[in-house]
């Protein structure tokens, strides 16, 4: 007659597919870097942690608002980068976003999209896009593919 576990819905467990230790390639098969990305704090979490081959580190926590019915994510990074997203999975595709003030065109809002999307051969995908005039058009930011390290 224990407490019952907070985040064990199976809403929490939409992002489970992204659990693990990766290589990150580009479209052209270069390495980006690699994620590790872990559940912490009794499930209810996943810390994503990034490196590259130059020096650059980030994480991310990402967690479920039962509440809301919304998935968060908030980045940091060792290049005072900072990114607040949120957004639901819908069918296989995970898909936060954000829209806030342009970092270098003032009085524009940028608007980010991040989409996380399986494979059929084990990979994720991630396909980062921004767009700076209320979501006509989308500029890729980063396209990477997660492949598990062996």
């Amino acid at each position: 007659t224990g407490a019952e576990t907070p985040c064990a819905s199976p809403e929490h467990r939409q992002f489970d597919f992204w659990l693990g230790d990766w290589v990150v390639r580009t479209p052209d098969g270069a390495v980006a870097g690699r994620n590790r990305i872990e559940r912490e704090f009794d499930g209810c979490v996943l810390r994503e942690s990034y490196t590259t081959e130059r020096g650059f580190r980030g994480e991310s926590l990402n967690a479920y608002d039962a509440g809301r019915r919304v998935w968060h994510q908030t980045w940091v990074d060792n290049q005072g980068g900072r990114l607040q997203l949120a957004g639901r999975r819908v069918g296989e595709v995970m898909e936060l976003g954000s829209r806030g003030p342009h970092p270098s065109k003032p009085g524009i809002t940028l608007r980010q999209r991040i989409r996380w999307t399986p494979q059929n051969d084990g990979s994720v995908r991630q396909l980062w896009e921004t767009s700076d005039d209320d979501g006509a058009t989308w500029q890729v930011a980063f396209d990477g593919r997660y492949v598990r390290r062996r």
